[in-house]
């Protein structure tokens, strides 16, 4: 019985995740789900990305948060339009939040929508939201072993960036055995070495990014 229900949630968020997908694309909006601990530094990357990115498009953050706002100011201060999504003790978000949520937003006026997931490595990375290329965050204070640990987050992922890339010589982190087992799990994942403090790497990983709104909304 367990597993049937379990089942049944699964295939009505993938319903709803579709739904969003099939929305998106008629309105030329490009989704980006970014994933990852607590202090791994999500929001930071989020307004590293923001500054360069508001150059060419106009962007819209979904903060996801058990509770509070602090992000959420964060990006306001920014003059981006933002969303609070508290999920009141739920780990993870699912695409129905994010169907519910997105009717704040002028979309015919939006290009590209952040969505900062819930902070952990295990049920976010379970949860399709209708996004069109997921982050994962992995820090050099977290240590080296987490893709071993949580394998799934890892291998569904379309990018790595690992941040806090300045502090590396403080920590026993190998990073290129964390490169190593990610392309174990995943050919095609696109990994960054980053500093949302220093800037380092972020350059690049915009450019990246820049690539795949541009295949979507202005082919």
């Amino acid at each position: 019985m367990e597993i049937k229900v379990v089942r049944q949630i699964f295939e009505w968020n993938e319903d709803c995740s579709n739904e969003i997908k099939k929305e998106l694309k008629e309105k030329k909006v490009f989704m980006i789900n970014v994933m990852g601990s607590p202090g791994t530094g999500k929001t930071s990357l989020i307004v590293e990305l923001i500054k360069r990115l508001s150059r060419t498009y106009k962007i819209a953050v979904i903060e996801g948060d058990i509770a509070g706002q602090v992000d959420a100011k964060k990006i306001d201060a920014l003059g981006i339009p933002v969303v609070q999504l508290n999920t009141d003790g739920a780990c993870h978000i699912e695409a129905m939040s994010i169907k519910h949520v997105l009717p704040y937003f002028d979309l015919e006026n939006t290009d590209v929508v952040f969505v900062e997931n819930i902070g952990n490595l295990v049920c976010p990375a379970e949860f399709n939201i209708g996004e069109d290329i997921r982050i994962a965050i992995l820090s050099v204070p977290e240590g080296d072993d987490k893709v071993e640990k949580y394998p799934l987050m890892f291998s569904t992922t379309d990018i790595l960036a690992i941040n806090k890339y300045d502090m590396k010589e403080f920590f026993d982190f190998d990073d290129v055995k964390v490169e190593n087992m990610a392309m174990d799990l995943n050919h095609n994942i696109a990994i960054f070495r980053i500093s949302s403090k220093s800037g380092e790497g972020i350059e690049k990983l915009t450019d990246f990014i820049k690539d795949k709104i541009f295949e979507k909304i202005e082919r």
